[in-house]
């Protein structure tokens, strides 16, 4: 906190520029409400689209991967047996579900219709508002990630989009994958298809270097776009880099009886071909996905707690930066080659 009874929070205002505003953060906690002291936060594409100007939504407060402790409880809160206890490290969920769209009444609340936002105390539009050095949130909104490091934690909603995208596709151990796309999220993607007993995992991606990086992380083997044919096929195409001609490219992918997940976004014009026969003879899926489900974050964060990708998470931190030095980062992660750049702390 930088001083009595307020809070920092970065603000991105414009295209390349961001600020720390004061946020009072001493009123009187909601029951249902903790107060966490923000330990670090990261900088995801959305993060990074805002401070290029890609996404003109200005002022605006981002900040959605984030892990913090609980400094304090409402009253409602700490009279609930097995609620998150004052100290407990634990890693923020944002995507407050509205409960009663006709998605969330079916039990597929990732895509809600009504998905509740936040705004600061002045009324600038917070997505998250993580990039602070403390939140507001409902206990509901947060999930315990016990001793793990700080940069684990705070990778609970990127695992959580992970998880989503293993429990949609499907995925069964012994199962062959395949993940187009050797980013953060695609290297997420390799260490979980690890975990849970893939018994090949490939990764395609344009970048040597990034080829390379995915096979010292253990990938079953890597390829450039331009040398698919010589590739195996797989019972799961993870397609993590949504662009112009991957579909066609994830489905040549495909083995009969195959799933294909949609799960990096494209952009919003863009058509692509595909052969509805050969889905129809090869029974082939296509599914799309997007966000997270609270089973998800159960899952997430028992990976985390857990340790069990310790190694795979350490390997994603590009860099970390103090709070007050939160452009410097964007400047970082806009300009250079990342996986995850985080702040705070």
């Amino acid at each position: 906190m930088s001083g009595t009874g307020s809070s920092r929070v970065a603000v991105i205002t414009g295209p390349g520029e961001v600020e720390l505003r004061e946020e009072p953060s001493t009123a009187a906690l909601g029951l249902d409400e903790v107060l966490v002291a923000v330990a670090a936060c990261g900088i995801c594409t959305m993060e990074r689209r805002l401070f290029l100007g890609e996404k003109p939504m200005y002022p605006i407060a981002p900040g959605h991967e984030v892990s913090g402790h609980i400094v304090a409880r409402g009253e409602a809160v700490a009279a609930i047996p097995g609620a998150p206890e004052v100290g407990d490290q634990v890693a923020i969920d944002f995507f407050v579900r509205c409960g009663v769209c006709a998605p969330c009444r079916r039990g597929r609340s990732a895509v809600c219709q009504h998905p509740q936002g936040g705004a600061l105390s002045d009324g600038t539009l917070a997505l998250g508002g993580g990039f602070a050095d403390v939140l507001r949130v409902r206990a509901s909104q947060v999930w315990p990630c016990g001793d793990a490091p700080r940069a684990h934690a705070t990778m609970g909603e990127p695992l959580a989009c992970v998880a989503h995208s293993f429990r949609a596709a499907g995925f069964q151990a012994g199962d062959r994958v395949v993940i187009v796309g050797g980013g953060y999220m695609g290297r997420l993607h390799l260490a979980v298809a690890q975990l849970l007993g893939a018994v090949s995992a490939g990764v395609v991606d344009v970048d040597p270097e990034r080829r390379a990086a995915a096979a010292t992380a253990g990938a079953s083997w890597v390829a450039a776009p331009d040398a698919l044919a010589e590739c195996p096929s797989s019972d799961v195409v993870f397609v993590t880099a949504g662009a112009p001609g991957v579909l066609g490219a994830a489905v040549g992918l495909a083995a009969v009886g195959a799933t294909v997940v949609l799960f990096g976004a494209f952009p919003k014009a863009d058509r692509q071909a595909v052969a509805p026969d050969h889905l129809h003879h090869a029974e082939l899926s296509l599914r799309g996905v997007c966000n997270h489900e609270p089973e998800d974050w159960r899952t997430a964060t028992s990976w985390i707690r857990a340790g069990v990708l310790a190694a795979d998470l350490d390997a994603l931190v590009s860099a970390s930066f103090a709070l007050d030095a939160v452009r410097d980062a964007l400047v970082l992660a806009t300009t250079t080659p990342v996986y995850r750049v985080l702040v705070g702390g």
